[in-house]
């Protein structure tokens, strides 16, 4: 008996770290019915992206391409509508494509998207409330809240489809980025005392000085537009600290209460549909978010919690439920992945490689490292320098050579390189930087070698300080 062609179903939202979802051992929130992708499928516990920022992680996803390949390297760039593209290619062979929501790769001729049957999207980041959706017929100003809007508008589209061609539709929700205004619905909910995080006071004393600079602190860089109310004035510095923490993750973690409730209606509607079997459904982020790790918020590190994605996978005709999938994973492996789960050709350009085997339960590896690289230096508000490195199972090695290479809104201040070294071993929290210590000099050697090999397999130039170790 010949399997059909999955439906694909990609729920996509917007700095969800993993860690904010109880699947993932979540201390903060439940989650579940992102959970229930889990149970019924694979929870893939080592997906990062390679470049965490909201517009090169779409264009890398979208395009099977890193960013130095696709050209979208930081949240200024072009996007290049005319590139190929897993929904090109499902298009080509005979799938219906849609995407509902946030684009966030441009507007206007050569920037709109291609390759998709129907289209709706949020113009630039979006509203919270009452969105201006734009469509091949213009910009529509829609009455609600965007994550239901957002949900209602996609299953309309698939509801209003006819004929037994398999369907591609690309969910992609503007929460939980930042202002965080969560709906009426589920405000309050997180209303309670939530427990610092374990590297809430890290004072990065091992770190180079890219942790030292990068204006991301809860307690000194979120704006009142952030917190929505004045602090109370009688708080001392680490009240305050504490104070402006869980005003922020109020605000953040009932915004995930909306996509989990959203993720939910969508399973029930698979299911009352007769669709649940022979969907392909995956939920993720477009990037991780620092959720007081560190004393941070926000992302663009290489750091665990900004470049780890949550991936929740499910297809019940073909995948087992297993443990949790192990197998380094990118952003960039999505297209190869959802291509051959479709039985459809990879334009030959896409790179990445399908984990397709690992989700079936292979345990074969695919590759055994992946490359980051965080192009913007020093912008104007977050302040975090330009770097690159590698992930294997067991290192961290991260290059911050500090050069913006004139992208627009980077400093022109230059920095002396320096290395980190993390032992995720023994440091998954990567609190020490032991790129100096004698007794990793072989394994940082191994790595920068590595780093430069896996560079030139994925085409990217170096930059002009690092070098080669013999």
């Amino acid at each position: 008996m010949t399997t059909p062609r999955p439906n694909i179903l990609l729920i996509l939202s917007d700095d969800h770290a993993s860690h904010a979802i109880s699947a993932y051992g979540s201390v903060v929130t439940s989650t579940p019915h992102i959970d229930a992708i889990a149970e019924r499928g694979r929870r893939v516990d080592a997906c990062f992206c390679t470049n965490a920022v909201c517009t090169p992680s779409r264009a890398s996803i979208l395009t099977g391409m890193h960013s130095h390949r696709n050209g979208v390297t930081t949240l200024h760039s072009s996007f290049d509508n005319s590139l190929p593209s897993f929904a090109k290619q499902l298009q080509a062979a005979g799938y219906r494509t849609g995407i509902v929501g946030k684009w966030h790769l441009g507007e206007g001729e050569g920037h709109d998207p291609e390759g998709f049957d129907h289209w709706e999207v949020l113009r630039g980041q979006g509203e919270y409330h009452d969105p201006q959706l734009l469509s091949p017929d213009g910009v529509e100003k829609v009455e609600g809240y965007v994550t239901d809007v957002l949900t209602d508008r996609a299953m309309s589209w698939v509801d209003s489809l006819e004929g037994d061609e398999p369907w591609c539709l690309l969910v992609y929700h503007k929460a939980p980025h930042r202002n965080w205004q969560p709906d009426e619905a589920h405000a309050g909910r997180h209303a309670l005392s939530l427990p610092l995080p374990a590297t809430f006071g890290d004072d990065y004393s091992t770190r180079s000085s890219a942790a030292h600079m990068a204006a991301m602190r809860v307690a000194d860089h979120l704006t009142l537009d952030d917190l929505k109310v004045e602090p109370p004035q009688d708080l001392d510095v680490d009240q305050l600290a504490r104070w402006k923490y869980q005003r922020f993750m109020e605000d953040y973690l009932d915004c995930v209460a909306g996509i989990d409730d959203s993720v939910g209606r969508m399973q029930r509607w698979l299911e009352t549909r007769g669709d649940l079997e022979d969907t392909l459904l995956m939920y993720s982020s477009d990037q991780g978010f620092f959720l007081g790790d560190h004393g941070w918020f926000d992302k663009r590190f290489i750091y665990e919690e900004s470049m780890r994605m949550p991936l929740l996978v499910s297809w019940p005709r073909r995948i087992v439920p297993g443990p949790p999938m192990t197998q380094l994973v990118t952003n960039v492996d999505f297209a190869r992945t959802l291509l051959e789960a479709a039985g459809a050709d990879p334009h030959e350009d896409m790179q990445g490689l399908s984990f397709l085997p690992q989700l079936y339960g292979s345990s074969a590896p695919t590759q055994d490292a992946v490359y980051y690289r965080y192009y913007e230096n020093d912008d104007r508000e977050s302040h975090v320098l330009a770097h690159c490195g590698i992930r294997t199972e067991s290192f961290k090695l991260i290059y911050f050579y500090g050069d913006g290479q004139g992208h627009p809104g980077s400093s022109d201040r230059r920095f002396v390189p320096e290395w980190e070294l993390y032992d995720l071993r023994t440091d998954p929290h990567e609190l020490h930087n032991v790129a100096h210590d004698p007794g990793y000099a072989e394994v940082r050697e191994h790595l920068k070698r590595r780093l430069a090999d896996l560079q030139d397999e994925i085409g990217e130039t170096p930059h002009p300080t690092q070098h080669r170790p013999a």
